[in-house]
């Protein structure tokens, strides 16, 4: 991955006065609803719609990269195409990979539709461009040494035991916030928290719950560590999650998106793509 996860979707809110409510716990494995159950977003008329492309990146696995037989892949390219299907615009339906810093400007000048790249939501782009429902968060984990002499198994034993996070992060801000009992125990980037995890340094590490549960179960880790049980949510510190952009004169697609989004969630096709990419889960 060539930019940090935390960059692109966590929004940077450790300087703004602290708004400290209780984390959100998700069940294990299973994706969060985002919808009510009783929720109702019409499908507006399309018929008007010449193209809906997708504009993504090629270098933000798994959810956008390319595959084995040279092919885009990923969470949202497969996404996009569940939202076409839903919509019955598939014959009107592209993808097209742009680099991130293209991005914005190719939306701005009408060479793509909408963004799905995991662009963090900000008061500033919120003033720019439309954006749909959130149909994905991506919550904070706590990672543990499995081998440890004395093995933390819940959140609640880590009290006066030193957690690893990385210095400046929002992990930080939310850490000392959420678990105010917890020693901190900051270190410079993610490479070095996970060695003093794999030590012994810490008792745990506090981080983002995609990345850890791709390390614990690769070979780097070597079998040492796993995520305890809770998965915590904070749209004050780790931002409204992963939504798709479009520009601000085009309510009705973003309407379109968010009713497709809505079905997908309740047909279960949305949790679908989740796990074929998250297969281990991260909640």
């Amino acid at each position: 991955m060539t930019r940090a996860l935390s960059l692109r979707i966590c929004v940077t809110l450790a300087l703004c006065a602290l708004l400290v409510v209780k984390p959100v716990l998700a069940q294990p494995r299973d994706l969060p609803l985002l919808f009510d159950a009783r929720e109702r977003i019409a499908r507006p008329d399309l018929t008007g719609l010449a193209r809906l492309r997708f504009l993504t990146t090629v270098d933000f696995p798994p959810f956008n990269f390319i595959d084995q037989s040279g092919k885009l892949s990923g969470f949202h390219v497969d996404l996009a195409r569940e939202i076409c299907r839903e919509l019955l615009i598939e014959n009107k339906c592209q993808i097209q990979a742009v680099t991130y810093a293209e991005l914005i400007p190719a939306l701005e000048q009408g060479q793509g539709e909408a963004v799905a790249a995991g662009i963090a939501v900000s008061p500033d782009l919120r003033q720019r461009f439309a954006f749909s429902r959130a149909f994905m968060q991506l919550p904070a984990r706590f990672a543990v040494n499995t081998k440890a002499e004395e093995p933390v198994a819940s959140a609640a034993e880590l009290e006066g035991k030193p957690v690893g996070v990385v210095s400046g992060t929002t992990h930080e801000a939310m850490l000392k916030a959420f678990f105010p009992e917890i020693e901190p125990k900051t270190f410079p980037d993610r490479n070095a928290m996970l060695s003093a995890l794999q030590q012994g340094g810490v008792a745990a590490v506090f981080s983002d719950g995609m990345q850890l549960s791709f390390w614990v179960s690769g070979s780097v880790a070597g079998g040492c560590c796993a995520l305890l049980d809770g998965a915590y949510f904070s749209q004050h510190f780790l931002g409204e999650g992963l939504t798709i952009m479009n520009r601000k004169p085009e309510p009705a697609l973003t309407q379109a998106i968010d009713h497709a989004l809505l079905a997908l969630s309740r047909n279960g096709r949305l949790e679908e793509i989740y796990l074929r990419y998250f297969p281990n889960g991260i909640y």
